[in-house]
């Protein structure tokens, strides 16, 4: 495998990616997000624009799956390729010949008859210098060869169809999708699981070949971002770079994905810095009875970086707000009998004076003098402002407030807080995330970031970036708090590249808490555990020395030797 490490691989690699500090690989530019005809156009491109001959493309594809399976299953020694007649075969064949170089034990299972096989599968085949098991109808997998090679192996890689393949699989393919889906060992899927379709939005496909872990080519496509393909959210995605140029890479679909943006936290600071540099959020919110929410936004917020941190709460809660940490600064908003926030003798210009930055609504409340209080703010400031929670539900009740063409204006919603917004049920929302999105935050020229299954951040000019890390275990009070302060402190720190800043705040506290479920489980995981984790997802690089790019999952290596990811 030194030709992947190494040598021309390498060269790939730095066409498309360029060396960050410490000498990790991050992402140039935003990763597209490509359906399946674009995909072929990639390829065919590269070809006849680019001159790289389309067998060189199958070898390097090849050559990437077999280094994944070497680096991420070491102690895997039987493997099983499972090969259909096409290109993805093609993709099996090759990584089967690199497997079985690397002294691992490789069986090959061809769907079909080798006479076949046409054009760079073919080649692959010649190439591959192993002889298959030939598996060309349903009767065949009840040889007792295959039964065992089945029973025996200790890992599969599934090479049967590829990006090119419309669904449902059919005869020999869906027997042998039955038999593989029930053993108990981990499934590799070449480019996405077979049976799978590229351009799928659905969060799951019944008639696909299970996956643990999906290796594709050159960017990801429409079926990688939206379904949930390793059936868990930890199950590694990784593209790999196998020689088409940025220029031949095309899409229409205006999506990209939001890690890409992890490079805007990767290099150092200045040694001069001062924390004047890093902007002074101002964090709005905690009537009585809510000291939690403002006070985790706030230690986020300090968390991610931003220079000063103050937290304006009323003064029932000041105290509790103050005590999570020596570092944050409060302010005093008048408080009504109630116990609810409100604008009343209030001094708004000391409120702002020196902010940079404001996130408005944890633990905010609706109280009718709370909603004078903040459209009362939104028109005495054009400050970059981030809205969550109860902010955004006094304000789908003033839609014509929802107005970013004259300033920064960053909208959070849950689906719920969405509804409300938009005016339309829940059900409504979750059955056309990505169109309302981008409507919406066109529409009203701010950037929306939309949470869920796979949260969509909709920019004002119509791009969106889709996020693909998180899990379950923050589905708990407290985690869109943390995603306040971490947004926030992300604009104050870049405050001419808001789209890039909330990108990378929706993929860092995504990951930070992928990290943090890691040490314990998805019932206990806190909110609180995700800020204790940041340091870890800001040093993580979702792009490694070897060319991959971490759409979802970590690497094994991440966790044993976390302090060499820099």
């Amino acid at each position: 495998m030194a030709s992947l490490r190494g040598g021309h691989f390498a060269a790939l690699t730095h066409r498309l990616q360029t060396i960050g500090y410490d000498g990790c690989v991050s992402p140039i530019s935003a990763l597209p997000i490509l359906t399946a005809d674009e995909m072929r156009a990639a390829d065919r491109a590269t070809t006849e624009r680019f001159g790289v001959p389309s067998i060189d493309l199958m070898r390097r594809a090849g050559q990437a799956v077999a280094h994944f399976v070497e680096r991420e299953y070491p102690h895997c020694r039987r493997i099983t390729v499972l090969c259909g007649k096409g290109n993805n075969g093609g993709d099996g064949f090759v990584a089967a010949r690199n497997l079985a170089g690397a002294g691992r034990e490789v069986t090959v299972l061809l769907l079909g008859d080798p006479a076949d096989l046409k054009g760079d599968a073919k080649t692959a085949f010649a190439e591959m210098q192993l002889s298959p098991v030939l598996v060309p109808e349903e009767a065949a997998l009840d040889s007792p060869q295959v039964r065992a090679i089945l029973t025996d192996s200790d890992l599969m890689l599934d090479a049967v169809v590829g990006t090119g393949f419309q669904p449902p699989l059919r005869g020999v393919a869906a027997t042998l999708r039955d038999r593989v889906n029930q053993l108990a060992i981990p499934i590799i899927a070449v480019d996405l699981p077979s049976g799978w379709d590229a351009d799928s939005r659905d969060f799951n496909a019944d008639g696909a070949f299970r996956a643990d872990a999906i290796v594709t080519f050159t960017a990801p496509k429409v079926a990688h971002v939206f379904g949930n393909m390793t059936g868990t959210v930890n199950g590694p995605i990784v593209v790999a770079p196998i020689g088409s140029p940025p220029e031949a890479v095309r899409s229409s679909l205006n999506l990209t994905w939001a890690g890409s943006s992890h490079a805007l936290t990767e290099p150092h600071r200045p040694s001069d810095s001062n924390k004047g540099m890093y902007g002074h959020v101002l964090i709005i919110g905690g009537g009585r009875g809510k000291s939690g929410a403002p006070a985790m936004s706030s230690l986020a917020c300090l968390r991610t970086g931003a220079g000063l941190v103050t937290a304006a709460v009323v003064p029932s809660i000041l105290s509790g707000v103050a005590a999570i940490t020596p570092e944050l600064m409060t302010a005093v908003l008048p408080e009504g009998p109630a116990g609810e926030v409100t604008g009343r003798d209030l001094d708004y210009d000391e409120l702002l004076e020196k902010k940079t930055v404001l996130a408005v609504g944890p633990g905010l409340g609706q109280h009718p003098a709370t909603e004078a209080f903040l459209l009362e703010l939104l028109e005495r400031t054009q400050l970059p402002i981030v809205l969550d929670a109860d902010a955004l539900n006094i304000l789908a009740k003033h839609p014509e407030k929802i107005d970013g063409r004259d300033r920064t204006l960053v909208l959070t919603p849950h689906p719920g807080e969405m509804a409300r917004l938009a005016g339309i049920s829940t059900k409504e929302v979750q059955a056309n995330r990505e169109s309302l999105a981008r409507e919406f935050a066109t529409r009203h020229h701010v950037t929306l970031l939309l949470k869920g299954w796979r949260t969509l951040v909709a920019h004002p000019g119509g791009a969106i970036a889709i996020n693909t890390t998180g899990n379950p275990g923050m589905a708990k009070g407290g985690s869109g708090d943390i995603l306040t302060g971490i947004v926030a402190a992300m604009i104050a720190q870049h405050p001419d590249r808001v789209a890039d800043a909330v990108n990378a705040a929706a993929y860092i506290h995504g990951l930070a808490a992928d990290i943090a479920v890691n040490g314990q489980d998805e019932h206990t995981l806190l909110a609180t555990d995700t800020i204790s984790h940041l340091w870890r997802a800001f040093r993580f690089r979702p792009a490694d020395p070897a060319g991959y790019v971490w759409v979802q999952g970590l690497p094994r290596r991440f966790f044993e030797n976390w302090m060499e990811i820099r």
